[in-house]
């Protein structure tokens, strides 16, 4: 017969090194300590690359918008059309008369059978002659009604379809908003994550910045060799220095890149399409050694940043979130072309 021993519980000793040993462990360095925060430079230098980033999406953004504009009036034409269509069709049945219009409806087979199979002969040619009188009247009414549906059904197909594309447009645009939105706020938090101190001088070294690189003066006035519309066009871009970015807009109050762009052409009577690509493609290019002031620049690429020139190096701009409409410097940006309006 076996004997059986109970396990001696653990030491004072042996529990209080085992506690030791796990203090110890919970002192050891993890990877899930926070990373040390970045420094203002640091701070600085990713704020101005995410805003960098968010300028393609807010192009696209733009465009997209534009799109969905067009299609929301096509939208609204075809319920228009579509309502006054219906109107005809039901004035037409009106005059169809009710029993066309119950024929119409139904599907009944044609009269001149019916009368056909009347069961009293004797009224046969009484109504063959009433039906010979409103037959081909109400042929004809019937004829247009059935073209009139036809049309309707067609051209309800169609506002159904682009009514479609339009919900994609919008679907579409809602993404390229929370693309933009989304690198914003991950710049705030950046900014946020400063102390007082930190931003203040974050602020005096974009101050420095700015002063080096442009004016944002808006006592600011042209006196350029510019003329024509392109002094026009300049004349009221100067007129908008000092006011801010905000993606998106075309002004009065605030511009995105190509929105002073556009509205300072438009303002000389030329109508520009909406966005840096899309001027892009419709201007005449030409190179930086025939710059004219009213050139239209482009940084970077051909989808980012636009502005215009003004003569003696120099480009006016609405440059990015947080900053407002300055003159800078036409190489304090990677040049990448130009076009003529």
């Amino acid at each position: 017969m076996g004997t059986h021993r109970r396990p001696k519980p653990p030491s004072r000793a042996r529990i209080t090194t085992l506690g030791i040993a796990a203090g110890a462990v919970t002192l050891l360095p993890t990877q899930s300590q926070a990373a040390p925060a970045p420094s203002v430079d640091e701070v600085r230098k990713q704020v101005a690359k995410l805003y960098e980033e968010a300028e393609a999406p807010t192009e696209a953004y733009n465009g997209i918008r534009e799109q969905q504009q067009k299609l929301q009036d096509d939208v609204d034409s075809a319920q228009e059309h579509l309502a006054r269509k219906q109107q005809e069709i039901n004035e037409l049945r009106e005059k169809a008369g009710p029993l066309a219009a119950a024929q119409y409806r139904t599907g009944g087979i044609d009269p001149t059978v019916q009368l056909f199979l009347s069961s009293d002969p004797d009224d046969y040619l009484e109504q063959a002659e009433i039906l010979g009188r409103t037959g081909d009247r109400q042929s004809a009414a019937l004829r247009a009604l059935q073209g009139k549906q036809r049309e309707l059904a067609q051209e309800r197909a169609d506002a159904a379809e682009r009514l479609t594309v339009l919900k994609e447009a919008r679907a579409k645009a809602a993404q390229k908003k929370n693309e933009v939105q989304t690198k914003l706020t991950k710049a705030r938090k950046l900014l946020n994550s400063l102390t007082a101190e930190q931003r203040a001088g974050l602020a005096a070294a974009q101050d420095r910045e700015d002063t080096a690189t442009g004016t944002s003066d808006a006592t600011a006035s042209y006196n350029g060799p510019a003329s024509g519309r392109a002094k026009t066009a300049i004349e009221f871009a100067y007129a908008q220095l000092g006011k801010p970015y905000e993606w998106g807009s075309t002004g009065p109050n605030s511009f995105d890149c190509s929105g002073l762009v556009g509205a300072s052409w438009r303002s000389a009577g030329v109508s520009l399409p909406r966005t840096v690509k899309q001027m892009y493609d419709a201007g005449r290019k030409v190179t930086k050694a025939d710059l004219q002031p009213g050139d239209i620049i482009y940084w970077y690429n051909d989808t980012q940043h636009n502005g215009l020139y003004i003569g003696d190096g120099k480009a006016i701009h609405a440059p990015r979130t947080g900053k407002n409409i300055e003159i800078a410097p036409l190489d304090s940006m990677p040049f990448y072309a130009a076009s003529r309006p």
